[in-house]
């Protein structure tokens, strides 16, 4: 039987370039019997004017800045107000947890030495974090980003870094910011590591062929946490119904 929520199969899936995906995210997603509502603001998607027909929304990252000027973005972070106004669940992952954390009223800034996070990092989960879902929070997670964000006022500490200390909050019953990327596959990251070779010369950068052993040492854990976590996210609205495991993928 499909899971719902209210009556909803749909999640918005809001994304930032012409060819992202919404990675093992989506497929987990998938698999729980959600149909995947994407959206593209950047080229010209419009984004819902309310979620009364969506069971929840997730925000992914994007090589831009949550500061830039652009209209779409500026509308986007407006945009996240729904979503927390109509208390759906909300799931905002590196530029969308910026996003967030800037609706919200907080700065998003690069490091003061010029650091950046590409790669696998160990993070430090709190005590919050650990209790999220039944799988252990991760301690090693996969990185893209050279900037970070305060914690949101009000908002729960759900793991922390060395160099960004925000990685993971909550902010309500049912909205999640965090700055690693979970959705990542194995074919991401060797176009990321491709096509944005340039950032692995940015300071704390790790080199490519780091990028690829550390998905073999680490993506196993992350898996399990991501669809625990994402069986917690959408269990307290839907049925009873138990949820179909989904193996960790295999490269591809």
């Amino acid at each position: 039987m499909l899971q719902r929520i209210n009556g909803s199969r749909k999640i918005a899936v809001i994304l930032h370039q012409e060819h992202s995906s919404p990675g093992r995210l989506g497929r987990f997603l998938a698999a729980q019997g959600f149909d995947l509502d994407v959206r593209r603001p950047r080229y010209g998607d419009p984004l819902p004017a309310t979620l009364a027909e969506h069971a929840g929304a997730v925000v992914f990252g994007g090589p831009m800045s949550a500061n830039d000027e652009e209209d779409w973005l500026r509308a986007e972070i407006d945009w996240i107000g729904t979503a927390l106004r109509e208390q759906k669940p909300l799931i905002g992952i590196c530029l969308g947890a910026q996003m967030l954390a800037r609706h919200l009223g907080e700065r998003v800034y690069p490091h003061p030495q010029g650091k950046v996070e590409v790669g696998y990092c160990p993070i430090r989960p709190t005590r919050e974090g650990h209790s999220l879902c039944a799988c252990r929070f991760p301690e090693r997670v996969y990185q893209w980003h050279r900037e970070g964000f305060d914690l949101p006022r009000g908002a729960a500490l759900l793991a922390a870094g060395e160099d960004f200390e925000t990685q993971g909050f909550r902010y309500g019953p049912n909205a999640y910011g965090f700055q690693f990327h979970p959705e990542v596959t194995y074919a991401m990251i060797c176009r990321w590591t491709m096509r944005g070779a340039e950032r692995m010369q940015l300071p704390g950068a790790h080199p490519r062929h780091a990028h690829l052993e550390g998905w073999y040492r680490h993506d196993a854990a992350i898996a399990r946490w991501s669809q625990a976590f994402l069986r917690k996210w959408v269990a307290p609205r839907t049925s009873r119904d138990s949820p179909r495991e989904i193996a960790a993928p295999l490269p591809a």
